[in-house]
């Protein structure tokens, strides 16, 4: 068993297939089978309270693990408006590490996910478009991101686990495609189908290296 533990871009979306399905496509003739607990709006310091139900519980083989986006997130929209992200970065760390080394304990796997970027559309420049964000620049709105995508990172390395790094995805098919990777998102924030089949790629390159019999 293989669960996805993340946040709305893991969970399941209306208009894209998610790469959960998709791996559960690829995957239909082998032993594994794919649970998906992405949950909408989560950030890793909520994700901790449910960790134990979601994913302890289960016991999985795997644990994919891809949160960032709502933990970065500055509420520069309220009244009156934050200025710091939603979770720290050094609690950001903190949460990973705990899942992390929760699953090795328990003598699983993890494979670590980047955040997908993000890109302005009309209702998130209305809700977003102020400092620290800037509006003027077309990656204006995933730049505080980008350091938590650091973190995850510098967490696969450390621990010597496999990364999927999303957020470098997103350039390498910028530069592929010659088309910006809005492209790939169906409202600047979260994947279409396309954003989840670069995951889903990825992901079952890792799976296929891990046992070569799938």
């Amino acid at each position: 068993m293989i669960i996805a533990f993340g946040d709305s871009t893991t969970a399941p979306r209306e208009g894209a297939e998610i790469f959960t399905v998709q791996l559960a496509r690829r995957f239909q003739d082998t032993q594994l089978s794919f649970i998906n607990r992405g949950l909408p709006g989560d950030t890793t310091t909520a994700a901790r309270a449910r960790f134990d139900e979601d994913v302890r519980r289960e016991s999985p083989e795997v644990l994919i693990l891809q949160f960032g986006i709502n933990d970065s997130a500055v509420d520069v929209w309220k009244t009156p408006p934050e200025t710091a992200s939603r979770v720290s970065l050094d609690d950001y760390e903190g949460n990973l590490r705990f899942f992390i080394e929760e699953m090795l304990a328990m003598g699983k796997e993890v494979i670590l996910m980047t955040p997908n970027q993000l890109r302005w559309t009309l209702e998130t420049r209305a809700l977003y478009g102020r400092s620290p964000y800037d509006v003027s620049d077309d990656s204006g709105f995933t730049r505080i991101l980008e350091s938590y995508a650091g973190v995850v990172r510098r967490l696969a390395r450390e621990y010597t686990i496999p990364l999927v790094d999303v957020f470098a995805l997103y350039d390498l098919w910028e530069k592929e495609a010659s088309r910006g990777c809005s492209e790939l998102m169906l409202d600047g924030m979260h994947p279409n189908t396309l954003g989840h089949t670069l995951v889903a790629d990825a992901i079952e390159t890792i799976l296929r290296g891990r046992d070569k019999s799938l």
